[in-house]
């Protein structure tokens, strides 16, 4: 459906009633619309519009009402123009960057944050994976002494991705000794992936040697992994919202953070096509999602190509603030982009 067969009044009743509609989530009718926007309208003049935006499959017509609720092609219209338009406040992009500026270096720790920076400025259920390398590559490894035999290694892959393993010598190993042979693991193992990770055990002494079998078989655990972890938060906003509360449909859209794996499906589906800092709006499953037809979902990828990627983004009621969510995951994913980088170099 085109926007152009659209009257600049019909554009911007539409836009009025959707904005309204966000904001109440109660079906919007022509005398409310012309007494809250103080439009230089009749009613009657106002109804005639709705109708035709309603023949059009802008606007539904729900059964009980006489006022008018907006169809998914009306919502593409909103979102159209909040893509274009929707910018975050400075105080807020401020305050966001404060937040993760004041995180520790740890890419669990921003995961956490970004899903919980994400909910609360959305109001609705974030959804947020850790970053990605298409090939896992070592980048560092700390040894250090615990007790007796034991040595907790300290694994840090390309794109910022901590692993923390037990390893069990032989015999007692001091400090200094460990330190050294992690010094020289790193100058020759940096930027190897887990078969040249491998390949190099012939050339290390005893200690080296277990440190690298161990190194090599957690690297190829995490390649074969399908996707990061996904961090999510929020779920009680949208249970909240009257379209959840009332609809069963709706709640079957809260099982996928249950089903984990029909959500990474979801997010690598959706996030195939985009790269770091693509974003995406599926509307009412963008028809490919049938859990998804009562909700949006504003969707992002975020990282470093080549080196590392993540994807987050924002599930809804279909009714949800675009003009909040949009510019708000398209931000977060430029901090988490620039925390990569700054964490692969």
């Amino acid at each position: 459906m085109n926007m152009k067969n659209l009257t600049e009044r019909q554009k911007t009743l539409l836009l009025l009633i959707i904005r309204d509609y966000i904001d109440s989530a109660q079906p919007i009718g022509s005398q409310r619309l012309v007494e809250r926007f103080h439009l230089d309208l009749s009613p009657a003049t106002v109804r005639n519009e709705m109708s035709a935006l309603t023949e059009m499959g802008y606007l539904r017509q729900p059964h009980t009402s006489a006022g008018r609720v907006p169809a998914e092609e009306g919502y593409r219209v909103f979102v159209e123009q909040m893509m274009q338009q929707a910018e975050l406040p400075i105080a807020v992009k401020n305050t966001i960057s404060r937040q993760f500026f004041q995180a520790r270096p740890d890419v669990e720790r921003w995961m956490t944050l970004a899903a919980s920076v994400l909910a609360h400025q959305s109001q609705g259920v974030s959804v947020v994976t850790a970053p990605r390398a298409a090939t896992i590559r070592f980048k560092h490894v700390e040894l250090i002494a615990v007790q007796g035999r034991q040595v907790l290694m300290v694994i840090v892959m390309e794109g910022g991705e901590v692993k923390q393993q037990i390893l069990t010598l032989a015999e007692p190993v001091a400090q200094e000794r460990l330190s050294q042979a992690a010094a020289r693991l790193n100058a020759l193992l940096a930027g190897l992936s887990a078969e040249g990770v491998a390949a190099l055990s012939s050339r290390a002494d005893a200690l080296e040697q277990d440190v690298i079998t161990l190194l090599a078989q957690d690297m190829k655990r995490s390649s074969e992994s399908a996707s990061g972890e996904i961090y999510t938060d929020g779920l009680t906003n949208v249970l909240n919202e009257p379209e959840f509360a009332e609809s069963d449909e709706a709640r079957w859209a809260m099982r996928l953070f249950e089903e984990r794996s029909t959500l990474q499906d979801l997010i690598a589906r959706a996030s195939m096509n985009s790269g770091a800092g693509g974003l995406q709006v599926l509307i009412g499953g963008a028809g490919g999602w049938e859990e998804l037809r009562q909700c949006s979902m504003v969707i992002a990828s975020y990282g470093a190509p080549g080196l590392a990627m993540g994807t987050l983004g924002v599930l809804g009621p279909m009714r949800m603030s675009y003009a909040r969510t949009i510019p708000t995951v398209r931000y977060v994913a430029g901090v988490l982009s620039n925390l990569v980088n700054d964490n692969a170099t």
